[in-house]
């Protein structure tokens, strides 16, 4: 009975894979790690990254005000999911950082976390590298058909298009009547795929984190865990030395903690474009729908580690140095790596 009825889910997907490979296919994405400029407005590029980080954070201001424009003591609707979002993740801060620094790490670690996944998910809509500009002074890019809505021009990128490099249009016939050949440039790229904007978020949280570290312990105190010079002071060579040592390697996480939180972003979601690209070329429709699941999942899995991170740095960074072992243990059983 079982087989019977996965036979038709079988046959349709089957006729949907080969309709969506003849007739739907379109060419092969352009993929490049730098953000795209769509406009100059003040002689400063304004990329399509910087547009999605803004789009993200006016997403995210709209919610909150929808949230607590109306304040009910019982909670329902768009405040009843905002409440419970953010007491799940007030729960899970506070269970590793306990009551009192849970409160106080909150703000900075639900900020990113939402950050991060509302920018990941944003970037799977319809619409983000799909829609934008012509260059058409570009040396590579597509053929496009052009449409003409009286004040409004479009360009479209027909199932089966073709791509073209300079080379192309010197050596074959001009194009047909009603094609533009130019290069793409989205108006919406997801913020992440951008290296910098990882990059400002590792430094937020490394700040965020020095800075819990520093009016917790003190400057001093905090700050012998990369200068430990007492030792040296005593008279003790050899144990100096090795503070020195330790200090150094210290020093060397802290800055390598940074390389190693933007990397790790960028590199989930730019890779997680390249295969939605790959796939809506090579299969479109059906095979891009367990895709698209993959990336929600993958986009969430990251702002989440990348949230938790923090905050069990945090807990590091406060923690005195009897207590570093404690919140050592604490990082590995909740950070995933």
């Amino acid at each position: 009975m079982a087989k019977k009825g996965c036979l038709p889910l079988v046959v349709i997907s089957l006729v949907l894979l080969i309709l969506g490979f003849l007739f739907l296919r379109g060419p092969m994405a352009h993929i490049q790690l730098p953000a795209e400029s769509v406009t100059k407005p003040i002689g400063f590029p304004l990329t399509n990254t910087i547009l999605a980080a803004w789009l993200t954070i006016m997403v995210l201001v709209a919610l909150s005000y929808l949230a607590t424009r109306r304040m009910e003591e019982v909670p329902r609707g768009i405040q009843n999911f905002v409440e419970t979002v953010l007491e799940v993740l007030l729960g899970l801060v506070e269970s590793v950082a306990g009551p009192k620094n849970g409160r106080r790490f909150f703000p900075v670690v639900a900020t990113i976390f939402l950050f991060v996944i509302v920018s990941n998910w944003m970037g799977l809509l319809p619409g983000y590298g799909s829609i934008g500009l012509v260059e058409t002074e570009a040396k590579e890019g597509f053929i496009f058909q052009e449409k003409d809505l009286g004040a409004l021009k479009l360009a479209l990128i027909p199932p089966g298009g073709d791509k073209f490099t300079e080379e192309d249009l010197n050596s074959s016939p001009p194009l047909k009547k009603g094609e533009v050949a130019g290069g793409f440039v989205p108006f919406l790229r997801s913020a992440n795929t951008d290296l910098n904007t990882p990059l400002a978020l590792a430094l937020i949280s490394a700040i965020f984190v020095e800075y819990w570290g520093i009016s917790t312990l003190g400057i001093f105190r905090y700050g012998s865990k990369f200068f430990n010079v007492r030792s040296l002071l005593k008279g003790s060579l050899m144990f100096g030395l090795i503070d020195l040592m330790v200090g150094f390697l210290e020093l060397v996480s802290e800055i390598a903690r940074i390389i190693s939180f933007t990397f790790r972003l960028f590199g989930n979601i730019f890779a997680g474009e390249i295969l939605l690209a790959a796939i809506s070329f090579l299969i479109p429709l059906v095979a891009l729908l367990p895709a698209f699941g993959l990336e929600l999942l993958v986009g969430a899995i990251q702002a989440l580690i990348f949230a938790m991170l923090t905050l069990v740095f945090g807990v590091i960074a406060v923690a005195g140095h009897g207590e570093e072992a404690t919140a050592m243990e604490t990082h590995t059983a909740v950070a995933p790596s």
